[in-house]
């Protein structure tokens, strides 16, 4: 595997060349053909197999994987477009094995919302153990408010992938609404009927774990909140199906803000059976131009978080997404625009501007001027997914979780492919 900057001149073709494989796969890989041309200062995913086969009519997934040794799901993940396929067409290579197979396990779970591109959705499954399906609400009483979440119960069911119930305080009008997290951790006639309700959905539609995922909870529902998620794991676990809980990106056990008061790190890590590290939105819609995710910052929330977590129970959130911010930038006023990151090489092609990254967030950005207006992106590339997965495996930790799965981005999940050896069910 491989990492290869575009320079100035530079086609697919020749790149291809240069490392001896497959024009079309590389070009498939990194999504090439979705962008008017090659961006200067562009990273990509460059694959090389060590066994390729060549279809024959009569050939299934089954029987390719009997042969080789190997499974379907491996080949479904080495080879994507075959998650939309129904058949093997004749005449067509297949990659059985890359060198250099990765062997370090990963749990690997993402967040979609249940209007999910489903193609998109199909092509991704194969690389999770878990599919969080965004959201369940609930009301006041304690009753929850379901979204249309059986198409996602039955794509995970057909690719083997876990499905996560996710929990949010998110009320009959669609809105987050803080009163439903002191109800839900103080009220005991509202908790108690709310996991009663969680017990019966899960076995009903056949969910394998629930993620509560609260936010801004107030300083004095910290213990409050921690006790009923450590309830409801209780319950939970009695009948096999776990509990996660999300967690925002804290430094320090008395960081002051509405967003991390009530978040008790060592409390929740002993609640639940594994937590999510939100380490994500350092650049956000609002805030100034700036990575999404500089890799110091997040390293300071996972120096913190192994003081109060066993990293076997941790997984660390990836950000799917860049921002687009118009510039200048004025606090209060200015809004960037959110956008996928094959997105963003896209606009990068559009105005022929260079892609530069910079060295200390590990991220790549660019600034493009369109109909007068200048402006600055950030996003995720290639380069900024592996310096993601190197703290991963440094810090030892569990599992990864993206936020969120709605835009495509498949050199992600080729060099995850490539880095661990992702666990399934």
């Amino acid at each position: 595997m491989a990492i290869h900057i575009v320079s100035s001149g530079e086609t697919a073709e020749s790149i291809a060349a240069l490392y001896s494989v497959s024009p079309q796969r590389l070009s498939y890989d990194n999504q090439l053909n979705e962008q008017a041309h090659l961006v200067v200062g562009q990273a990509l995913l460059i694959l090389m197999p060590e066994t390729v086969h060549l279809t024959v009519p009569g050939d299934t997934l089954y029987s390719i994987a009997t042969q080789y040794g190997t499974t379907a799901d491996a080949l479904m993940r080495n080879n994507p477009f075959l998650a939309n396929r129904q058949y093997l067409e004749p005449g067509e290579y297949l990659v059985v094995r890359y060198e250099e197979e990765p062997f370090l396990p990963l749990d690997v779970s993402g967040y979609a919302y249940p209007y999910i591109n489903r193609p998109l959705l199909r092509e991704t499954l194969p690389f999770l153990t878990s599919l969080l399906i965004f959201s369940y609400g609930f009301t006041a009483e304690g009753e929850l408010i379901p979204p249309e979440d059986e198409p996602l119960l039955a794509l995970a069911q057909e690719f083997e992938t876990r499905s996560v119930l996710v929990l949010t305080p998110f009320s009959e009008a669609g809105t987050f609404n803080n009163r439903l997290v002191s109800l839900a951790s103080n009220d005991m006639a509202v908790q108690n009927r709310l996991i009663e309700n969680l017990l019966d959905t899960v076995q009903l539609k056949g969910y394998a774990g629930v993620d509560v995922d609260f936010e801004f909870i107030l300083a004095e529902d910290r213990i409050p909140y921690a006790e009923f998620v450590r309830r409801l794991r209780i319950r939970m676990n009695e009948i096999g199906v776990t509990v996660s809980v999300a967690l925002a990106p804290k430094t320090s056990a008395d960081q002051p803000g509405l967003l991390y008061e009530g978040i008790d790190y060592r409390l929740l890590g002993e609640a639940a059976n594994t937590v999510l590290l939100m380490t994500y939105e350092w650049g956000y819609t609002y805030g100034p131009p700036m990575a999404v995710a500089p890799i110091p910052s997040v390293r300071q929330v996972l120096d913190y978080a192994v003081t109060e977590i066993p990293p076997e129970r941790i997984f660390m959130g990836i950000p799917n997404y860049g921002y687009d911010w118009p510039l200048p930038f004025v606090r209060g006023t200015t809004a960037a625009r959110g956008i996928g990151n094959h997105e963003a090489v896209q606009i990068a092609a559009l105005h022929n501007v260079s892609i530069q990254y910079d060295e200390e967030s590990q991220a790549p950005f660019f600034e493009y001027t369109s109909g007068g207006i200048s402006h600055i992106v950030w996003f995720e590339d290639v380069r900024s997914i592996q310096a993601k997965f190197q703290l991963v495996a440094e810090y030892g930790f569990r599992g990864i979780g993206y936020w969120q799965l709605m835009r495509p981005f498949r050199q992600n999940w080729m060099l995850l492919n490539s880095s661990f050896s992702i666990t399934r069910q």
